[in-house]
């Protein structure tokens, strides 16, 4: 292959392109998080915890796409910064719930506004419509992933 075509084909490769965006994206979003005390590392945690709390680790592992014990390295970082707690399952002796603390629930709001931020950020290059556009299209590819992959 041709450089001049390996160029072309880079600039239309849908991966090169969503690593490119995903990197920048995540450290914008780690930047603005730094502020908090907060990582890009914890982002996905945080926001499945946001979401619904008291979730397992096996749970939380499989909404955030992680390993298990990658997943508790982070509840490892999250409760040593009294973040998240994790109290027995009522009927399982081998499993923990995993719930958020005051202070980890106080965060919600802020971190979500700098992600807002960021993604505005970044969005503000393309018009209301193409942002739609785009948003749909990208939802559209990760469900279909997921349907494909389960």
């Amino acid at each position: 292959m041709k450089e001049e075509k390996i160029e072309t084909w880079r600039q239309s490769s849908l991966g090169w392109l969503v690593a490119v965006l995903g990197n920048d994206m995540a450290a914008a979003l780690d930047h603005r998080l730094k502020e908090l005390d907060l990582r890009i590392t914890m982002w996905p945690t945080l926001m499945m915890l946001w979401q619904e709390d008291g979730l397992t680790q096996t749970e939380l592992s499989a909404r955030c796409r992680t390993a298990n014990y990658t997943t508790t390295r982070m509840l490892d970082v999250l409760e040593k910064k009294d973040i998240i707690e994790r109290k027995a399952h009522p009927t399982s002796r081998r499993a923990h719930l995993v719930y958020l603390t005051d202070f980890g629930k106080s965060l919600k709001m802020e971190g979500i506004s700098r992600a807002m931020e960021a993604n505005k950020d970044f969005m503000s290059v393309l018009s209301k419509t193409e942002q739609d556009t785009l948003l749909k299209l990208m939802s559209k590819v990760v469900d279909g992933r997921q349907s494909s992959n389960q």
